[in-house]
Parts: C-alpha cells; sequence; structure tokens
C-alpha cells in the first residue's frame, strides 16, 4: 500500500479485489445520459456494497465520440455526490490534466478529498479527443510533457509548504502555499492509459493504472508487464456491461465490454481478478431501456458482487 493512502484508497485497494459503478448510472440510450436521480442512484449504489463511484471529465460534448459523460462538471457533481454518501470511494476516470491548469486541479481536489473525509482518488489522463486540445488552446503535441509536468506541480503542492517550482504552467517562488492540503501528505493518483509515458515512468510515478478492457489473457500478459515494473501497485480495468435479465444469456461483445448475464459474468468478472485486476469498474450500458436501473443494479450485486 502507498504512503498516501488515503480512506477512497484504502477502500478501494485494502482488500484482494473490488468493484466500482460509473457515471452516469442508467440504462438509457443514447450519448448525453438522463441527469436525473443520479445522486439517489449513487447512494443507492453505496448500500448495495460497490467500493467506489467514478466520475467522467468531458469539458466538451463532441457528438463524433457518442459520449457525453456524467454532464455534471467533475468537481461540482464529485462534491455533490460526496454529501450525499459516506464511506464509497470517489475516483476520477480521468481528469485531463493538459486541459487545466495543475493548481486548479491541485485545490479542487484536495478540497473535494477534505469535504468528503479522504474519499477522493484522482485518475488521470493526457486526453482523447482532438478537438478539445484546440478549444483549450493546448498545443496536442505537448500533451506528454504537460501530463508529467502536471503530476510534478501537484505532488510538490500538495505536500510542501510555499514551494519553489518552474513548470510550463508558471512558478511558484515560495511566497504562496497552496490551501488545503489533502488529508494524506499528497491524493493517490491513477495513471489511464499510457498518457503518452512508458510503462516504467507511471509505474514510479503513479499509484496505480487504469486499462480499458481486454480479455482475461490479455490481461494478465499486462498485469505482468506492470509487477514488473511497478511491484504491488495496483492495476484496474474498465469494464462496460449490459446486463441481461436472464442470467444464462450471452456473452455477446459491445464497444469495451460485453452484452451478458450473469452467469457469464461472474466468470468473467472472477478471472479478471485471478489474473491480477485489483479493481474493476463497470459503466452500466443499455440493455432494455424500459427496465429501471435499480433492478439493473440489485441484480449485479445479489447475483455478480454476492459471488465474489
Amino acid at each position: 500500500m502507498t504512503d498516501h493512502a488515503n480512506r477512497g484508497y484504502r477502500r478501494m485497494f485494502d482488500d484482494d479485489f473490488s468493484v466500482g459503478l460509473f457515471f452516469p448510472i442508467t440504462t438509457a440510450d443514447g450519448p448525453i445520459p438522463p441527469l436525473g436521480e443520479q445522486t439517489e442512484l449513487a447512494a443507492y449504489a453505496e448500500r448495495l456494497g460497490f467500493d467506489a463511484l467514478w466520475f467522467r471529465d468531458v469539458p466538451l460534448f463532441w457528438p463524433k465520440f457518442d459520449d457525453a459523460g456524467q454532464v455534471y462538471d467533475p468537481w461540482v457533481f464529485l462534491s455533490h455526490i460526496a454529501a450525499n454518501t459516506e464511506d464509497v470511494a470517489l475516483a476520477t476516470g480521468s481528469i485531463v490534466l493538459p486541459l487545466r491548469h495543475p493548481l486548479h486541479v491541485a485545490k479542487a481536489a484536495a478540497s473535494v478529498d477534505r469535504l468528503s473525509d479522504g474519499r477522493l482518488v484522482l485518475g488521470v489522463a493526457s486526453g482523447d479527443r482532438p478537438p478539445e486540445y484546440a478549444a483549450f488552446g493546448v498545443d496536442e503535441d505537448r500533451t506528454d510533457e504537460l501530463f508529467r509536468e502536471s503530476v510534478r506541480t501537484l505532488r510538490t503542492v500538495w505536500a510542501e509548504e510555499y514551494p519553489e517550482i518552474d513548470t510550463p504552467f508558471g512558478s511558484l517562488d515560495g511566497s504562496m502555499d497552496l490551501l488545503p492540503k489533502p488529508t494524506t501528505e499528497t491524493l493517490p493518483l491513477l495513471v489511464t492509459g499510457h498518457a503518452g509515458q512508458s510503462p516504467e515512468w507511471i509505474g514510479e510515478r503513479g499509484d496505480g493504472w487504469v486499462y480499458y478492457q481486454r480479455t482475461a489473457e490479455g490481461v494478465a500478459e499486462q498485469v505482468e508487464d506492470w509487477r514488473a515494473v511497478a511491484g504491488e501497485k495496483p492495476y484496474v480495468q474498465v469494464l462496460h456491461v449490459a446486463l441481461a435479465e436472464d442470467p444464462t444469456a450471452g456473452p455477446e461483445r459491445i464497444h469495451q465490454g460485453y452484452a451478458t448475464g450473469t452467469d457469464w459474468l461472474v466468470e468473467h468478472v472472477r478471472d479478471l481478478r485471478d489474473a491480477g485486476v485489483d479493481h474493476v469498474m463497470v459503466n452500466v450500458r443499455q440493455t432494455d431501456p424500459d427496465r429501471d436501473v435499480r433492478a439493473v443494479l440489485d441484480q449485479f450485486a445479489d447475483e455478480v458482487l454476492a459471488e465474489l
């Protein structure tokens, strides 16, 4: 366990395996989700035993990408959900660092961490929607460098009082300090994808790695490579699931996951766990749009979580 293991990080990784849930929590179809009931569904998911709630960072909707995330600004929504839950980890999947000034990220993240009593786990990424870079005046060719410098700045201003640091974003000369500081020396950072960095860089400077859906066999090979550069730092996988009411249904491939019943899904998630995955974040996808999402969450809890 990393030295900066706050309450959220411990909730996700103290045990051998955990499962989280992506916002938006919905069975509706389409790129722009319904916004009602998300707060109530978050509290409901916590009661069912999900270990983490995951928040997207999608500043601008690009129809070609066909995904608006949870629509709400992640920092505002994090604070709102933190006030309406008690113990579940709050994780970002993921804050796009090159699009944001790291001092703003540092202050917002430390604020959410304090207000949630140490439940924030910060997933970070370099971005994957090219038009966003132009919209924010960011040189796409520099995103790798900006990501590295953002991480360095975050670590510095969280851990040090009145730091001195020069970065492409600006300089601190030791006369000013960032407040509040997080509940631990520095917030845990989970790097998503490669973010333009080498596995060695991620293994050394990150507190875990988030990667996209792969077969259990592919995951086992990737986890082995990850352990070689990162030791026992966690490996997290994204899994999109269109859960059929019939437990014997499926599986059929969908983007980043499967449409399936729970019989196969239990075995698949168990295989991921046995391959070395520490946490699976589940994105509930459209199955029957007339089916209440609470029924899907109940089924997942009763037939999947209970078995794991």
